[in-house]
């Protein structure tokens, strides 16, 4: 999900237009170093994206012996649709990137052009694992989620909760957090744990405490990936009703 769709969700009564999207994802590689994630971490294991996005996450573990499913109110359209208006994204987000720059670390991308070439290549290679593998990919609107309970063995969710704190309350955490556990074996991974200022998330001690008190093990884990200044670490919540 996008700033545009969350600015468009008190205001949507008949569903989101394409154009209020913007379809971008991150690379395999970006997840793994974002969830602490290795290749033997994955193998066999049924993974949950959620959102999904354009990212390549589920293609490339998919190849390497995993059973993801990616999850995403984009997913409603079509997917011809989603990949013209995802290269058209990702054109204007480098325009819009140019001026600031220094709000970034660049270690990874080395600088414009090269976040241009990852962008791209995200979104190649969701498009085709999404026209190879049409089921794996589900449209659905968080908190809600069309899942059984127990369903995945992890469930991972970059860049929506805590990045749009500003526009999602409390309550709307807590809801999205209980239906990702709702849905997890194992454990959740959230990344990063800061909002798009860099600030550390305002409510994250309470809502840690409440995670707590109903049983789960909670921690802040710092993450060999980062982008945005500050963005370095996941929570990550596990569950102690089953054995890994």
């Amino acid at each position: 999900m996008s700033r545009d769709e969350l600015s468009n969700r008190s205001n949507d009564s008949g569903g989101l237009e394409l154009k209020q999207i913007v379809f971008i994802g991150r690379t395999f590689e970006e997840y793994m170093k974002m969830f602490n994630l290795t290749v033997d971490e994955i193998n066999g294991r049924s993974i949950l994206d959620c959102p999904g996005g354009a990212c390549s996450f589920s293609s490339q573990a998919r190849k390497l012996g995993a059973n993801p499913m990616a999850v995403d109110m984009a997913y409603e359209y079509k997917i011809d649709e989603l990949e013209l208006k995802g290269f058209q994204d990702i054109e204007h987000t480098m325009k819009q990137m140019e001026p600031v720059q220094s709000i970034y670390v660049w270690d990874q991308f080395g600088s414009i052009q090269g976040l241009k070439e990852e962008r791209t290549r995200a979104i190649t290679d969701c498009v085709a694992d999404m026209k190879m593998f049409p089921d794996r990919y589900v449209a659905s609107v968080l908190p809600d989620l069309p899942f059984a309970d127990e369903q995945f063995d992890l469930t991972l969710s970059a860049h929506f909760l805590f990045t749009y704190a500003d526009r999602l309350d409390v309550d709307f955490h807590i809801a999205t957090i209980m239906e990702l556990l709702r849905v997890s074996k194992r454990e959740v991974r959230i990344f990063p744990t800061v909002d798009l200022s860099g600030e550390r998330y305002k409510h994250m001690d309470e809502l840690k405490l409440i995670l707590e008190e109903l049983g789960y093990t909670v921690s802040e884990e710092p993450t060999a990936y980062e982008f945005q200044r500050n963005a370095h670490t996941m929570l990550q919540i596990v569950k102690h009703n089953r054995t890994r």
